[in-house]
């Protein structure tokens, strides 16, 4: 069982079995920001989430989650993007054999989602995770998917 490093935790919400982040999360975290996440928890976040954090990170830009790379000195940038370029063993991806049936799942019962939002909701099911969104994913589409798949989430904001 992967667990989080100490830094990364914080008393303020419920332990949990499993913790999904979305790519805004996952930036933070691994760009040193507090990110409030459960004590004990094994911290996963998706493939596409992962892929659009690592683009952001190497080709940069002004957008939201390659913005908090731009603002790091160029040492630690380069240690933020290294990190996240070799994603840490206690952030894990949930298995594709898993997560590509589920996903098949989801798209029947949703046609409206992207591909991104699809893999989000199977890897939850998948994982029985909890969903942890950055305030801008919170505004979209996924939250009604996960509340009528049964799914928790929460909105969390990175430092």
């Amino acid at each position: 069982m992967r667990r989080v490093s100490p830094r990364w935790t914080t008393p303020s919400l419920p332990t949990s079995r499993a913790v999904l982040l979305d790519d805004r999360l996952l930036v933070a975290l691994l760009v040193g920001a507090p990110v409030r996440l459960p004590r004990r928890a094994t911290i996963d976040t998706t493939t596409y989430w992962y892929y659009r954090a690592c683009r952001a990170a190497v080709v940069g830009g002004a957008g939201h989650l390659s913005g908090p790379f731009a603002d790091l000195a160029p040492v630690e940038q380069a240690a933020a993007i290294e990190a996240l370029l070799h994603l840490p063993d206690d952030i894990g991806l949930p298995d594709s054999r898993a997560v590509v049936p589920e996903m098949a799942r989801v798209h029947r019962r949703h046609l409206q989602l992207n591909l991104l939002n699809i893999e989000a909701a199977a890897a939850a099911i998948v994982l029985a995770a909890l969903v942890l969104l950055s305030p801008p994913a919170a505004q979209g589409v996924l939250p009604g998917v996960l509340d009528a798949e049964g799914i928790t989430w929460e909105v969390v904001e990175a430092a």
